[in-house]
């Protein structure tokens, strides 16, 4: 009878792909809305600079650093994309959208007729924990303000800006509004260099105090004044013929 065969003894099989890195502060998140949470992280790292215009957004990247599928990845850059965040190309695949100070300055009286309705709209049915949630983050905007932190401050101002807009209770007016939302999120940074940000989040007292009145009239007079005030600072750059890119940052 011939010999069996011998077997020959093999190590581990070598992985095919490299290792997902560790998941960053950021996870791990709630499974049941992870193509918002995803897009907020996205929306981050691009207001904070970490993603500067032209930067190439890689899914499968981005999903191992989150510790996600590419799924919710490929869904939030979707979403992004149709709030003109960032920009696809063919081949190319998707990168972080510059912004001109010029659209800017087309948006801010956009902006505050919807935000305006919005202050009318709230005044009315805002709730005592939105308003705890507005002091809350007009608190963070002057400590980070203080601190010369644009970043934190910027993040700060959106979500009070977002705050009252869902508090009007009004779907449709949020979801226009929305798609303004890379507006909102890129005036700090075109006007960093002359903005007193002490200045720019104590603008935001008087439009809490009208609400916390129940007064809408006010409260949207005070919105409008603000983010036109805004606008002023910007409008020195938005000169067609000195225009220069921006990068998503935040708001007024």
């Amino acid at each position: 009878m011939s010999p069996a065969p011998r077997v020959r003894r093999l190590g581990p099989a070598a992985p095919t792909t490299a290792p997902a890195p560790p998941p960053r502060s950021e996870s791990p998140f709630e499974r049941s809305n992870l193509r918002t949470q995803v897009k907020e992280v996205i929306l981050r790292r691009i207001v904070s600079g970490e993603y500067p215009p032209g930067a190439r957004l890689i899914e499968t990247r981005i999903a191992q650093e989150l510790g996600v599928s590419q799924a919710p990845v490929r869904e939030a850059l979707r979403d992004l994309e149709q709030l003109g965040c960032i920009v696809h190309e063919p081949y190319r695949g998707c990168s972080v959208r510059a912004f001109s100070a010029t659209e800017h300055m087309e948006a801010f009286p956009v902006r505050a007729a919807l935000e305006a309705l919005a202050c009318r709209l709230a005044a009315d049915v805002i709730g005592d924990h939105e308003l705890a949630a507005l002091e809350h983050e007009l608190e963070t905007m002057r400590d980070a303000a203080r601190r010369g932190d644009g970043a934190d401050q910027s993040l700060a101002n959106a979500r009070f800006h977002a705050t009252i807009v869902r508090a009007a209770r009004n779907p449709t007016l949020e979801r226009v509004w929305t798609m303004l939302e890379p507006y909102s999120r890129t005036y700090i940074f075109v006007s960093r260099p002359a903005v007193d940000l002490v200045a720019l989040s104590e603008r935001h007292a008087p439009v809490l105090d009208a609400l916390r009145e129940r007064d809408g009239e006010r409260a949207a007079a005070a919105m409008t004044e603000h983010l036109m005030q805004a606008a002023d600072v910007i409008r020195p750059l938005a000169d067609p013929a000195d225009e220069v890119p921006v990068a998503a940052g935040d708001d007024s």
